[in-house]
């Protein structure tokens, strides 16, 4: 059963990253009216909330933004820091709206912020379960109840979902401060502006699937403790 929830939800992932990376690929092939690249949009959208402590620097990779909280930098696709499109103003917009939010303390960021250490001592354990009970599973099971394994990977997956719903109104808001913003100060034309939308709607549509698909492995473990399962 829960290859088969691993299964269902890995088509899933991939079917909206695919469609984030087609919708991607075809907004950056149209040229922003205002000429402005993801850098300086970006620097202008950090200037324009007073902001002047963060930096903006282009990394490797493909949609690989993201915005790191613990050295303030703004860390940009080439196709986003160079590109001068819809898609790019988006992203890089996008970005910002976390760096904002880092800025006014949004309580959402500073929760899942707060939640980092615990998700990834979470991820260790999951890891050390997963081998233990693949190389040896009879052991592990000798030595602690069945039940009591099962409750720790139940808190384990606890963690993660709990983080998953956390990331979402972070990410949901750091897009509507970007939306705002760049139809607010005229970055983008009102058809640019839709395709900004669509962008950053399928890029939190990937933050919304993985959140189900924490959601749904929680459930699984938390039936076959209840022995909901046949």
């Amino acid at each position: 059963m829960l290859i088969i929830i691993f299964i269902v939800f890995a088509i899933i992932s991939f079917a909206v990253s695919n469609t984030l990376k087609r919708k991607f690929k075809k907004y950056s092939q149209i040229p922003l009216a205002s000429g402005m690249s993801g850098k300086e949009v970006a620097e202008k959208m950090l200037r324009d909330n007073g902001i002047y402590d963060v930096s903006v620097v282009h990394i490797g990779g493909s949609l690989t933004d993201h915005y790191n909280p613990a050295n303030k930098t703004v860390n940009l696709s080439e196709a986003v820091y160079m590109g001068r499109s819809a898609a790019s103003a988006a992203i890089a917009a996008h970005e910002c709206g976390h760096a904002v939010q880092h800025a006014t303390a949004y309580n959402m960021l500073t929760l899942r912020t707060t939640l980092v250490p615990l998700q990834n001592a979470s991820g260790k354990i999951m890891n050390i379960i997963f081998f233990a009970m693949l190389f040896g599973g009879m052991f592990l099971t000798s030595v602690f109840p069945m039940q009591l394994v099962l409750l720790v990977v139940i808190g384990v997956n606890l963690v993660f979902t709990l983080f998953a719903f956390v990331t979402l109104p972070v990410e949901f808001d750091a897009s509507k401060r970007a939306l705002q913003w760049i139809e607010t100060n005229n970055v983008v034309t009102s058809q640019e502006y839709e395709m900004s939308k669509d962008a950053l709607k399928w890029a939190a549509m990937t933050y919304v699937v993985a959140a189900l698909g924490a959601l749904t492995t929680l459930l699984y473990y938390v039936m076959i403790f209840l022995g909901g399962r046949d």
